[in-house]
């Protein structure tokens, strides 16, 4: 069996949920970029039954993502997709809200960029977007466990970091995204939302 466990999504999957169920009250179809090992996608379908998950990361994450969703048997959370930030084939459909949680740091900045220009292009008017994880704020790291962690990811690469929260907003301006909350998390993360114009 391919399925995979993250202790991370285990610990932060509750606090991110108690904010969706506000952020995603409203919403119907939800893409999550970078769905990892697919414990987010079952246990946010699982408490939003509302809400159709569509999953999505890199080919080589699918039969993890796969084994969650075939073990927790849910009629709202689909199969995951391809989307690589490299080359980005963007869903067609009613998607009208978008997830990634811990995944700026990991891909390098022109990344992000790109992954922003398309959730710029695939929201309709009144979509959301939230992001999940940490952030420098003022170029400023906000704890002593966030500057070890930035260490430790520069160290793995040179395209890898915390972002600050500043740049992040400025680049969701100009794809056209509006800034509507700034959630503190536990263990010193952020959730950020917001809004197409």
């Amino acid at each position: 069996m391919n399925k995979r466990f993250s202790s991370a999504c285990e610990r932060n999957a509750g606090p991110i949920l108690e904010v969706l169920r506000h952020e995603f009250a409203h919403v119907k179809h939800v893409l999550e970029i970078g769905s990892g090992t697919g414990q987010h996608a079952v246990f946010m379908a699982e408490h939003l039954p509302h809400l159709r998950w569509q999953p999505s990361d890199l080919s080589e994450h699918h039969p993890g993502i796969r084994a969650w969703i075939e073990e927790a048997s849910l009629s709202n959370v689909l199969p995951p997709i391809t989307l690589d930030m490299t080359q980005p084939q963007w869903p067609a459909g009613d998607i009208d809200a978008v997830f990634t949680a811990n995944t700026c740091h990991i891909m390098s900045w022109d990344r992000v960029e790109t992954m922003f220009e398309g959730v710029g292009r695939l929201l309709p008017a009144g979509g959301v977007l939230c992001v999940y994880g940490p952030f420098n704020v003022g170029g400023q790291y906000t704890s002593e466990g966030n500057a070890r962690f930035d260490e430790a990811l520069r160290a793995q690469g040179a395209h890898m970091g915390l972002r600050d929260l500043e740049a992040m907003q400025q680049l969701a301006r100009s794809c056209g995204l509006t800034a509507i909350a700034d959630h503190a998390m536990p263990a010193n993360n952020r959730l950020l939302v917001w809004h197409r114009a």
